[in-house]
């Protein structure tokens, strides 16, 4: 190496600027390695699948979340993004017993100070309640609702500004929102109740916490 280049200004300049560069890169790589390398497994997976699920590619989502639970059984990740998948697809049944079961695995084991998983928790039962809404199970669907409230609202507060942008729905209906109208028609005589309104139901989200 020439070190009286480095007497020049500009030489000087220019190997500070490339080795900063250098330094960036390195960082850059060793950080996007070191967070799929220590991620637990099935990770990748799901949020292979929840991109797939986004664009609606749901054979191949499902795919997807299938192969995070090949490798990772109870990943509570891809067990709702499967959920999600047969509630999308009108596979009703499968998206019940789905749901359930992420239910019943969390009550086993979700620890009190686990924000996400709580936050699962939550949308589990949401999406549940969201399922027998569809299927005009509305007593279930409104219990459902409830339960998800109480265990963590701020995770079902609705879709957020993104989500607005991407489903063009300026204010999509929310848990609480459904929950309180499930209420009152509930509360009225059979023959007065209107408790499906195809354009309004239209803007109710599932939920999916990351």
């Amino acid at each position: 190496m020439n070190l009286k280049a480095f007497s020049n200004p500009k030489v000087l300049r220019r190997f500070i600027i490339l080795l900063g560069v250098a330094t960036f890169v390195m960082f850059t790589f060793w950080a996007v390695l070191k967070s799929y390398v220590k991620a637990p497994s099935g990770d990748y997976e799901v949020r292979q699948g929840d991109i797939l699920l986004g664009d609606r590619k749901y054979d191949s989502a499902i795919e997807r979340f299938n192969a995070a639970l090949s490798v990772s059984p109870d990943h509570r990740g891809a067990l709702m993004g499967r959920a999600l998948v047969y509630l999308q697809t009108a596979r009703y049944i499968e998206a019940e017993a789905e749901f359930s079961y992420l239910i019943r695995y969390l009550q086993r084991n979700l620890e009190p100070d686990d924000i996400t998983g709580i936050a699962v928790y939550a949308a589990a039962y949401s999406n549940r309640g969201i399922l027998y809404d569809r299927t005009g199970r509305y007593e279930k669907a409104l219990a459902d609702y409830i339960e998800a409230l109480k265990i963590d609202e701020g995770a079902i507060d609705g879709p957020g500004l993104i989500d607005r942008v991407i489903y063009g729905t300026p204010r999509p209906a929310t848990v609480r929102q459904r929950a309180i109208y499930l209420t009152k028609q509930l509360a009225l005589p059979v023959d007065q109740r209107v408790l499906r309104i195809p354009e309004k139901d239209a803007e109710q989200r599932i939920y999916k916490p990351y």
